[in-house]
């Protein structure tokens, strides 16, 4: 039988994916979607592996890539996402502690300032020290008169939005094709995240990019 079939009848039945389940109770797991831009935003932090000058395995292949491995370290991605509009920005770091944290919120909020959404509401978390604790975090949310919440563990409808952004940004930006250098991929960054924002279809978007969620004339785009 078609994939498709054995998926309606699965789904007839109340069967769905693993990874659409909440796994204590078997219960599907809902989304949502705040009314408009500001009123949530996401943020999370990943750690790639930094690229070696020549390149790595992926350059390379990976026997001769042992070669050029060494202790590089890791890239920190800070990444926030709009939840209603799924506008994205992203910011590399050599940390997360709570100064660079901090300044990275007041960052998010001069781009999505300039994108369209005036004001920040409240920002999303998970459980990072930076973020329950950092008073430089804290003072950050107060400049933009912004409140924190911070993530349930192994609720992913609650962070799921930064979490599916983030695994775009690893199949779309830092391992979509081979890097000669950790600068080579650093400089792709800013042309993926235009095109994310712009011109990238969006799913839960009917189709349409998340910049026509800020900047929609005439409910355009529905």
């Amino acid at each position: 039988m078609p994939a498709s079939t054995i998926h309606r009848v699965l789904t007839r039945h109340g069967l769905n994916r693993l990874s659409f389940l909440d796994r204590p109770t078997g219960q599907v797991i809902r989304g949502y979607e705040r009314e408009h831009p500001g009123e949530l935003i996401h943020v999370d932090v990943k750690k790639p592996g930094r690229i070696p000058d020549g390149g790595g395995h992926r350059a390379l292949g990976r026997q001769a890539g042992r070669a050029t491995r060494s202790n590089v370290g890791f890239d920190y991605i800070h990444s926030a996402v709009d939840d209603h509009s799924r506008l994205a920005y992203s910011e590399i770091h050599p940390d997360e502690k709570t100064a660079i944290c901090a300044d990275f919120l007041t960052q998010t909020a001069a781009f999505f300032h300039a994108h369209g959404i005036p004001r920040i509401e409240r920002v999303l978390t998970d459980n990072a020290w930076a973020y329950r604790k950092g008073l430089a975090w804290k003072a950050a949310l107060a400049d933009l008169g912004a409140t924190g919440k911070l993530t349930r563990a192994y609720r992913p409808q609650t962070n799921g939005k930064v979490e599916r952004f983030n695994r775009t940004l690893a199949e779309e930006w830092a391992y979509q094709r081979p890097y000669t250098s950790n600068d080579e991929r650093t400089a792709a960054l800013t042309d993926f995240l235009h095109t994310y924002n712009h011109h990238r279809s969006h799913t839960a978007l009917h189709g349409h990019p998340p910049i026509t969620r800020v900047n929609n004339p005439a409910g355009q785009y529905t």
